[in-house]
């Protein structure tokens, strides 16, 4: 059954409440998150019960800081693609408001939580914060949960057996650094970007390398440079290519853009929504002199990208 996504709390239908949720913000659904989703798969089956994700959109932060850099690991269709797999059948995307921004805890857990969503379990990471001014805690929600009727379980901080952390931050700080293998590690699968094909300056057409260009809007901006790619197409299809990321000092772009060329490929794309995961690193961005010493090392990055594709394959869809 595909997930079914729900915006809104108030007068929902019996169908859609009763579930054992895991609620958070579920940026980037990284692995330690994964570590709560799995307590609320446990609970659901304990209590016969739908298995259901709460998050928020937009993003608390981006409510509180408007003028907040760019941060988000994924968008809300991403989230549900990530979430589908791991047997999520409902998820729950709050908008985050003036309303939601002024509920104290309690009134969060009463009239969401309980009255709205009805749950039936509450799943939650250990550091989970709820209501205004972030009053609200795990164990002040299994206070709410016992005067309303549902239970609670509270995840531990989680690391992997090296260590590494498992969280958004630690995900942000592997990206700012280039280190795509430390960040895909963490999600549990490469950061990608998905994005509408818009149209750019071409000049990649007049060298002979094509590029499908994504704004980059909300997500957070990994350290500039050119990248090995998978990108999937509207059609399913998994292309490899090399993207150069940034502001092209060349050119002096004034927004950053996502532009990639895709190998073997010709078409259309404008319009279209593609989704390009940034498999490694190649270097930072760089000044040429021309276009004549550009296509030189497009041609280097292309065999470059196509030498770390070769290495890393891509994951069962």
């Amino acid at each position: 059954m595909a997930i079914q996504v729900i915006r809104g709390w108030r007068d929902l239908p019996a169908d859609l409440k009763g579930a054992a949720a895991a609620i958070g913000a579920l940026d980037g659904v990284h692995r330690g998150h994964r570590a709560v989703i799995a307590a609320a798969r446990e609970a659901s089956v304990g209590l016969d019960a739908p298995l259901a994700a709460v998050s928020f959109d937009p993003h608390p932060r981006r409510w509180f800081q408007p003028e907040a850099a760019p941060f988000r690991l994924m968008s809300a269709n991403q989230m549900a693609r990530a979430l589908e797999p791991l047997g999520v059948e409902h998820l729950h995307l709050l908008a985050f408001d003036a309303e939601m921004g002024a509920m104290s805890d309690a009134d969060f857990a009463r009239d969401v939580l309980g009255a709205g969503l009805g749950i039936r379990h509450a799943a939650v990471g250990f550091d989970f914060t709820f209501g205004k001014g972030r009053s609200g805690s795990p164990q002040s929600l299994k206070a709410y949960g016992h005067d309303l009727g549902f239970t609670v379980s509270v995840t531990s901080r989680v690391d992997d057996a090296n260590g590494l952390k498992l969280s958004s931050s630690a995900v942000r700080e592997a990206l700012q650094a280039g280190d795509m293998a430390r960040a895909t590690a963490i999600l549990g699968r490469p950061f990608s970007i998905e994005g509408e094909v818009v149209h750019g300056d071409k000049r990649g057409r007049t060298i002979g390398v094509p590029t499908a260009n994504v704004r980059l809007g909300d997500y957070m901006r990994p350290a500039y440079g050119v990248y090995a790619t998978r990108t999937r197409l509207a059609d399913g299809r998994v292309i490899d290519g090399v993207a150069n990321l940034g502001v092209r000092p060349m050119f002096e772009i004034e927004e950053p853009l996502l532009e990639v060329w895709l190998f073997d490929f010709t078409g259309d794309l404008y319009g279209q929504i593609v989704e390009t995961e940034l498999v490694a690193r190649l270097r930072g961005e760089m000044h040429f002199d021309g276009l004549d010493a550009l296509k030189v090392q497009i041609d280097r990055d292309a065999m470059a990208a196509k030498a770390a594709l070769s290495l890393i394959p891509p994951p069962p869809r």
